[in-house]
C-alpha cells in the first residue's frame, strides 16, 4: 500500500480543516495537499534521480515536501541538519540524490549549502498558482518510501530502508493500539528526520486527520505556552524534554490537564523525572519503544496498562522474543536476553550494505536489535541495556541504566551517564559523567556516598566526572560513544 494514499484521501475528506500549526503559521488540509503537488512538479522538472533529500526543520514544510516526493514517485531522503557538514554531505552522495528542499534558515543554521545539483529552496517556489493536473504515484508495498540514514553504534551513517508496506503497517499499528480520531491535538518537537518524528508526529496524525502543533526548537518555557495555547491531548517527547518541563517555574497540573497520552521514547526515562512529573503535574508518562529499523514503534505502554519502567506490550502483528545472545535460546519470562524482532513494520535493510543487513536480520527473518531486556508473564517488555554497553565488573554483569537511576535520583544531578574503563583486577570498572540540575553544584563525594546507600558494592562508580552538559544525539539521547572516549583518551 502507498503511505500517501490514505493522506491524501484524510486531507481530501476535510479539505478546510487546520491540520498543521508551525512556528510560522497554521495549513489547512487542502494548502497541505496542493503544495505537495507542487512540490511533485518541480521534483519532474528538475530531478533525474530516484531519492529526494528533505533538509527542512520541524514545521509544515515536512510533510508537503515528503508527500512531494512520493506523489512524484521518488524515495524520501530526510536529511539531519544536526550532522557535521562532511557528515551530511556524505549522506547526500551515498543516496545518490541531485535534488534537495530546505529553506533559507535552514541553511542560515548550517552556515552553508551542501554539495547537489539542484537545492530548491521551498519560499521560492510559486505555491499561489493550482499545480498541474496529475494522478499521484501509486507504490507497491515493497517499494522504498523513505532512506532513514542512522549512526548506529559506529562507523559512516547507514541507510535504512523503509518500504511503503513498513511505513503503513506501523501507522496503522499504531492506530489499531491507541484510539486516536480527528479530535485529538498532537504536539511534538521531535525532528522529523528521526523516524519518531516521521512516523508518529507527521504520518499518524495526517493519516487519523489530527492536528498536529510542531515547534522547531524546543524551549521549555514555549512548549507549556503552546500546551496552554492549543489544549493537545497527545504529547510526544523524549526524557530530557520531560526533565526540562520540570524547570517551568510556573507550569501547574491544570496546563496538563487537556493530555491524554504522554509518551516518551528514544531512551529510558529516568525513575527520578517520570515520579516528580507525576507528583507535580499529575500526569503518568507512559514509555514506548521502538528502532529507526522497525517504523519506528514496536511497544507502547497505554495508560490502563501501567507498569512501572514497562515499555509496553507490542504492538498487533510485532513478534518478539528473548534470546540468550550467547546460545541463541528463548528465555523465558522474566529473564533478561537480547530483545528480537520481527513484523510488517521492519526494514528492507540497510542501504548497499547487504553484510551489515544479513548480520542484523537473520535468516529467521528476526532483528537482532542489541538491545537487552525481559518479558513478564504478561508480554510486557522491560529494556535494561545494550549489549555493547553491559560491562563486566569481576565477573559480575552491570547495565549503565541501573547506576544511572540512582544517580539520577540524587537532587544536584540533571542527567548521567555511565561507561566502563578497563581494569587489569576486576576486567572493568563502572565511571559516571554527571550534568548539574539547574542552579546546583556536585559534590562527588557525596554523590558516591549516596551510591554506596543504594547500589551493590561492585556497581558504584569508581569517580565521578562533571560535565556541564553530556553529549546527546539529535533526539536527546546521551551518546555514551563519547563518554567512552574521553575515558579512553586520558586512560584513567
Amino acid at each position: 500500500m502507498s503511505v500517501h494514499w490514505p493522506i491524501i484521501r484524510s486531507c481530501l475528506s476535510r479539505p478546510l480543516s487546520t491540520v498543521v500549526i508551525d512556528d510560522q503559521r497554521r495549513y489547512k488540509a487542502v494548502e497541505i495537499l496542493l503544495a505537495a503537488f507542487h512540490v511533485a512538479d518541480e521534483i519532474d522538472r528538475r530531478s533525474k534521480t530516484g531519492t529526494v533529500g528533505l533538509l527542512l526543520p520541524t514545521s509544515g514544510a515536512f510533510p508537503i515536501a515528503v508527500l512531494g516526493a512520493w506523489i512524484a514517485g521518488r524515495t524520501a531522503v530526510p536529511l539531519n541538519y544536526l550532522l557535521k557538514p562532511e557528515e551530511l554531505q556524505y549522506v547526500i552522495d551515498d543516496c545518490g540524490t541531485d535534488t534537495v528542499f530546505t529553506v533559507g534558515p535552514m541553511l542560515e543554521f548550517l552556515g552553508g549549502e551542501p554539495r547537489v545539483a539542484n537545492l530548491v529552496r521551498l519560499e521560492a517556489m510559486n505555491f499561489r498558482s493550482f499545480p498541474e493536473p496529475r494522478w499521484p504515484a501509486v507504490a507497491s508495498p515493497d517499494d522504498l518510501a523513505v532512506l532513514l540514514y542512522t549512526s548506529g553504534t559506529s562507523g559512516r551513517p547507514k541507510g535504512v530502508m523503509l518500504t511503503h508496506g513498513n511505513l503503513s503497517a506501523n501507522v496503522r499499528q499504531v492506530g489499531e493500539w491507541v484510539d486516536f480520531s480527528r479530535r485529538d491535538v498532537i504536539l511534538g518537537v521531535l525532528p522529523q528526520f528521526h523516524s519518531f518524528g516521521l512516523t508518529v508526529l507527521t504520518l499518524l496524525p495526517l493519516t487519523v486527520g489530527m492536528r498536529a502543533v510542531y515547534a522547531a526548537r524546543f524551549v521549555p518555557q514555549k512548549i507549556v505556552r503552546l500546551i496552554r495555547e492549543h489544549r493537545p491531548s497527545v504529547l510526544v517527547a523524549i526524557p530530557s524534554m520531560y526533565g526540562a518541563l520540570l524547570t517551568v517555574k510556573d507550569a501547574t497540573a491544570e496546563d496538563f490537564s487537556s493530555l491524554r497520552y504522554v509518551v516518551s521514547g528514544g531512551e529510558p526515562l529516568s525513575e527520578d523525572v517520570f515520579s516528580r512529573f507525576r507528583e507535580r503535574f499529575g500526569v503518568t508518562i507512559n514509555e514506548g519503544y521502538g528502532l529507526t529499523e522497525t517504523g519506528p514503534v514496536t511497544n507502547w505502554c497505554r495508560p490502563h496498562e501501567w507498569r512501572a519502567r514497562s515499555v509496553g506490550r507490542a504492538l498487533p502483528r510485532v513478534e518478539e522474543v528473548i534470546v540468550d545472545p550467547a546460545t541463541g535460546r528463548q528465555q523465558p519470562a522474566g529473564v533478561d536476553g537480547e530483545v528480537r524482532i520481527r513484523g510488517p513494520n521492519l526494514m528492507k535493510g540497510y542501504y548497499h550494505l547487504p553484510e551489515e543487513t544479513a548480520k542484523a536480520i537473520d535468516a529467521d527473518g528476526w532483528l537482532h536489535t542489541g538491545d537487552m531486556g525481559r518479558l513478564d508473564a504478561d508480554g510486557h517488555l522491560y529494556i535494561t541495556g545494550r549489549i555493547k554497553e553491559m560491562l563486566i565488573v569481576g565477573g559480575e554483569n552491570v547495565f549503565p541504566r541501573e547506576i544511572e537511576e540512582v544517580l539520577n535520583q540524587h537532587a544536584s544531578v540533571g542527567a548521567s551517564g555511565v561507561v566502563g574503563l578497563h581494569d587489569p583486577v576486576r576486567g572493568e570498572v563502572p565511571i559516571a559523567f554527571v550534568e548539574p540540575a539547574e542552579g546546583q553544584t556536585i559534590d562527588e563525594r557525596a554523590l558516591l556516598s549516596h551510591c554506596r546507600e543504594r547500589l551493590a558494592g561492585y556497581k558504584v562508580p569508581r569517580e565521578v566526572r562533571v560535565l556541564e552538559k553530556l553529549p546527546r544525539n539529535p533526539t536527546g539521547k546521551i551518546m555514551r560513544r563519547e563518554l567512552s572516549a574521553m575515558v579512553a583518551a586520558d586512560g584513567r
